[in-house]
């Protein structure tokens, strides 16, 4: 049982959109009850629940206001038990979103810290105006740090004539866990779900709840009202790893064998090597943002766009494969809540290599080492929402952005073609189970549009379809459940500088894996020095008659000497 997360692939779900079984338009804890029969064919081993607690939704519940109840949009805390006897009836695992860096505005304890002379006002950070600035006008903001979803990072309350730090949304206030009883606070919420059967936490934003003491002015941001928006003042604070070690202590993280991964801005592999270590008792992993950062502008707002150059992407994976080798442990993932979807990210989703270019992105991310994480949709190649319009969207980061940037005078066209390719809401459409009018996802209207393309792209067909990306997904999954060289192999990049192949190799005990992948829309010469062994094994390949030395469009290779 020793770090079981090391063989497992886990499946992350998003419940306001994964399947809704009252016809409400939102998805629910029994919605996921009856797809489970999907997951089990899949073949995951861990279920991520993105948060399902009460909150007002101001940010799809991740402003919570009730840590230790379900939000009835969602079921009843019966529905969750029943949901974790299911899993663990099927042989998965559970593991719940964390959120402590904020807490809702409506959370009791926030309500209690409003009153200057509560015992909770330390609870949050409460901060007076700046000095010689009228309270409540521009620029009388404690700091000029800006907030995550765009504009200033604090917020007036008239009644205390104070302001009070929130690193997202207004109705996101951060809290102070410099302050003990907050710690314990949190840490007895986590051994009241452990005991619940919840097997792990996936830590949001973790590296956000050190902050460095005194808060202070950063470096204005370019273009951007005064505000500083570099995350550098805010993240990997002074304590965060005595935090990350009371936590573990106080959890008994190690001693149960619980899933931990820490969110973490602007991580690198030193920071994830230590907070991974085996002997840190930290985290079980990280999430990096590094390799999601490509196709956007240096020093720019992610919607400020640049074309992917792959040798780049190559260098970032195999700079945190070689620098986990030893000590530390790999998130691999491409999509998520916060990401657009894989395929009409970094590949092509034309009718004619969508379904190549996803199971080829696939390939490409489950061989390397380390846990891989497969989003809803992902497993069936789900493509970006197609949105042409601001009032389509209903992600507040994409809305708050929208407004400043055409404020700032950036042309509508070009804000949203950022938008139409990098927005959250590109993954929070409802999954599409099959060809009905509501996708299967619901009989009422959902809470946000299916996308029209789910009459050919839905779960129902791909699982009927024995050379879908659904099954190629599956076979990847069988790969690392029986092969040790997948789960331990060292890592070998081939080709660096290559613009259009990603080749590299996993090496153990005299035995050699081989991935052979062209991620565009040209074929491509195998390069000699990677000529196949003859006595190589095919493990899994997207096409049926696959050419020797040469790759087609999108066509990937797994190979076995």
């Amino acid at each position: 049982m020793a770090e079981w997360w090391k063989s497992s692939v886990v499946y992350q779900i998003y419940p306001r959109s994964f399947s809704d079984s009252d016809g409400d338009g939102i998805g629910d804890l029994r919605g996921i009850i009856e797809r489970l029969d999907h997951l089990d064919e899949l073949g995951v081993d861990v279920v991520w629940l993105s948060p399902i607690y009460r909150s007002p939704q101001d940010d799809n519940g991740y402003d919570i206001s009730d840590y230790t109840d379900v939000d009835p949009l969602f079921g009843t805390l019966e529905d969750l038990d029943e949901l974790i006897q299911a899993l663990h009836g099927r042989g998965m695992k559970l593991v719940m979103d964390l959120v402590v860096n904020h807490t809702s505005d409506e959370h009791p304890w926030f309500i209690e810290s409003r009153d200057p002379d509560s015992a909770k006002r330390d609870w949050y950070f409460w901060r007076p105006p700046r000095e010689g600035v009228e309270p409540g006008t521009p620029g009388a903001e404690p700091t000029n740090w800006g907030s995550y979803f765009m504009g200033p990072a604090w917020e007036y309350d008239p009644a205390s004539g104070e302001y009070f730090l929130h690193l997202f949304s207004r109705k996101q206030p951060d809290l102070n866990w410099e302050n003990p009883e907050v710690r314990q606070a949190v840490y007895a919420m986590m051994n009241w779900w452990v005991d619940r059967g919840v097997d792990g936490f996936r830590m949001d934003v973790i590296n956000l709840i050190s902050k460095t003491l005194p808060l202070a002015d950063g470096e204005p941001s370019p273009g951007l009202g005064g505000l500083c928006y570099d995350p550098a003042t805010v993240v990997n604070g002074p304590r965060l790893e005595e935090f990350l070690k009371e936590m573990n202590a106080a959890v008994g993280i190690g001693e149960r064998q619980l899933f931990t991964v820490g969110e973490m801005l602007m991580v690198d592999v030193e920071h994830a090597r230590r907070y991974t270590a085996a002997d840190a008792g930290e985290l079980g992993m990280v999430f990096t943002f590094e390799h999601v950062t490509l196709d956007q502008q240096p020093g720019l707002s992610k919607f400020d766009l640049k074309p992917l150059h792959l040798p780049d992407l190559k260098a970032n994976l195999a700079q945190w494969q070689e620098g986990l080798a030893d000590e530390g442990w790999n998130s691999l993932y491409w999509n998520n809540h916060d990401q657009p979807r894989i395929v009409s990210r970094f590949g092509d989703d034309s009718e004619q290599y969508r379904v190549t270019s996803a199971k080829t992105l696939g390939t490409v991310l489950h061989l390397l080492r380390g846990t891989p994480y497969v989003y809803q949709g992902e497993e069936i190649g789900m493509t970006n929402a197609g949105y042409t319009d601001i009032e389509q969207y209903a992600d507040i980061e994409s809305v708050n952005y929208y407004a400043l940037a055409t404020s700032a005078g950036l042309p509508v066209p070009e804000v949203l073609n950022g938008l139409a390719v990098k927005s959250r809401d590109n993954a929070r459409t409802p999954v599409q189970w099959d060809a009905s009018p509501g996708a299967g996802f619901s009989t009422g209207v959902p809470w946000l549009p299916v996308n029209p393309n789910h009459r050919s792209i839905n779960a129902a067909a791909a699982r009927a379809d024995a050379g879908s990306v659904f099954h190629h997904y599956r076979r990847l999954i069988e790969l690392r459940h029986r092969l040790e060289i997948v789960r331990e192999g060292r890592f070998a990049l081939l080709e660096p500088d290559h613009e259009q192949l990603f080749a590299y190799t996993r090496s153990l005990e005299g035995r050699t894996l081989l991935v052979l992948a062209n991620l565009s829309g040209q074929a491509v010469d195998v390069p000699a020095g990677l000529s196949v062994p003859p006595d190589a094994e095919l493990l899994l390949g997207t096409h049926a008659e696959p050419e020797p030395g040469v790759l087609a469009p999108w066509e990937s290779r797994v190979l076995l000497g």
